[in-house]
């Protein structure tokens, strides 16, 4: 059950000693909570929720609180904490009067990204849009007309919206082959341990494994500055058979027990480790370096290897991001976990604007990879321009369209800019959340901190 007070509701106190404790009006905390529409943002919120049950902690903490968390670049923890001690939070947060005690449990947070989404946080900002864009944006069911099945706008494109694509990073550790296939053997060894506690009895010998030898053979290899092919190919080779014997022997001391004792998260990891074995065992056999659906991290299986071809990083690991940016505001429209070509991303992300907007953009900005004939000729149907170069003889151009076109692509690097500005300022390129769905809600908060930015410079102050 959700619990909330609007923000229009008059109190009996405006957070009690917000003028006995000579609290700064101007402060940045202050004019947000003042400035955001923050009964808008619960209405979206509560989708997420049952009104069944116990009552809920207030919305506008929740929100609240994921705003200081990434705002901030703060741990769970320490977000609960720098609430519990700064008076400007609370009353960001909707308190009547500052309470030096947790306002709730640093787990709630994973409980929150695994209810909300990016979805939510694409919500957030279009409520944000229509407040700093209310002449722009018109209602699409009086703008649109529908013929052959196919939405026609009457309203002229207007606007412009610019794309690209970029990749949100996990938090872990670099993968490579031997690395993992260790990592796999000694999670398998602790299994082995844990199973035969309990068939003592039974087994009057414990399975062998090596382990000794296996750690002194990967820290031989793993610890040479220059590696060598033969003898990485070796070192592989040894931690295949090893992880072979003891999936083996977890196997066969689990067909001994009526009831599996293992916990699901240890079981989880038993069968990734398996499917990582036979992909090794694949790529090992053929002497080749890729496989489909490649296993990269043990402990977050769904995170595949993006192949970039970045200066300095061709490779990155984490979900493939679509962003669209307009009128400053920019929406992850496209998560994905595996590796895809952005082309596809255009119509979507341009069918969404006019969702919003009421009609198509007049420009799209983007790079060359998004010029495929298809959406060449997608957008020549609906009359919106590319900043792509067309195709066929170069055109003759005026020095005005000359000066227009380069004004054109060169607007394109907002879109750029931001992304620097996720990664940078608030770590889009280190994402910690553990889970496919957690780590989407994770991307989508940040991406909205950079959207609130935007927001408090249209309203005349900092944040």
């Amino acid at each position: 059950m959700v619990q909330y007070i609007s923000q229009y509701q008059l109190k009996i106190e405006e957070f009690g000693n917000l003028y006995r404790m000579k609290l700064n009006p101007r402060n940045r905390w202050v004019l947000l909570g003042k400035h955001l529409p923050w009964d808008k943002l619960v209405q979206i919120y509560v989708k997420h929720f049952s009104d069944i049950g116990s009552v809920s902690i207030n919305p506008r903490i929740v929100i609240g609180s994921l705003i200081i968390k990434h705002k901030l670049n703060l741990s769970d923890e320490e977000t609960v904490q720098i609430i519990e001690e700064n008076p400007y939070m609370q009353y960001f947060l909707g308190f009547d009067e500052f309470s030096p005690e947790a306002p709730f449990s640093p787990s709630l947070f994973v409980e929150w990204r695994k209810k909300l989404g990016n979805d939510t946080f694409n919500d957030f900002t279009d409520v944000l849009l229509r407040i700093c864009c209310p002449k722009k944006i018109n209602s699409p069911s009086t703008g649109t007309v529908e013929q052959n099945d196919s939405s026609v706008s009457t309203l002229p494109n207007k606007g412009k919206l610019k794309l690209d694509a970029t990749v949100a990073d996990q938090y872990i550790t670099y993968p490579n082959d031997l690395g993992l296939l260790n990592d796999a053997r000694e999670k398998t060894e602790a299994m082995i341990d844990t199973l035969f506690d309990l068939l003592r009895q039974q087994m009057l010998v414990k399975p062998r494994t090596y382990r000794k030898e296996a750690r002194k053979r990967y820290l031989a290899e793993a610890k040479k500055r220059q590696k060598n092919k033969a003898s990485l190919r070796k070192a592989i080779r040894y931690q295949l058979n090893c992880l072979d014997r003891n999936i083996l022997s977890i196997n066969r001391m689990l067909n001994k027990l009526t009831i599996n004792p293992l916990p699901h998260r240890h079981m989880r990891q038993f069968w990734v480790i398996q499917t990582l074995n036979q992909q090794q065992r694949l790529m090992y056999q053929d002497r080749v370096n890729r496989c489909d659906h490649r296993i990269v991290s043990i402990s977050q299986p769904h995170v595949r290897p993006i192949v970039r071809g970045k200066q300095g990083k061709k490779v990155e690991f984490g979900a493939k991001i679509g962003l669209s940016l307009a009128d400053g505001f920019a929406k992850a429209q496209t998560i994905s976990w595996d590796a895809y070509n952005e082309s596809a991303d255009l119509i979507p992300h341009v069918q969404a604007y006019k969702e919003l907007y009421g009609y198509y953009p007049e420009l799209v900005q983007v790079d060359k990879i998004y010029g495929t004939n298809a959406n060449r000729k997608w957008c020549t149907q609906n009359k919106i321009r590319m900043t792509v170069a067309p195709k066929g003889k170069p055109k003759e151009m005026t020095p005005y369209e000359k000066r227009k076109h380069r004004k054109e692509l060169s607007e394109r690097n907002e879109v750029e800019g931001k992304i620097g500005q996720a990664k940078q300022g608030y770590a889009l390129n280190q994402v910690k959340a553990k889970l496919s769905q957690t780590s989407n809600t994770w991307i989508g908060a940040t991406i909205f901190i950079t959207n609130l930015i935007n927001f408090a410079q249209m309203n005349g102050f900092h944040f």
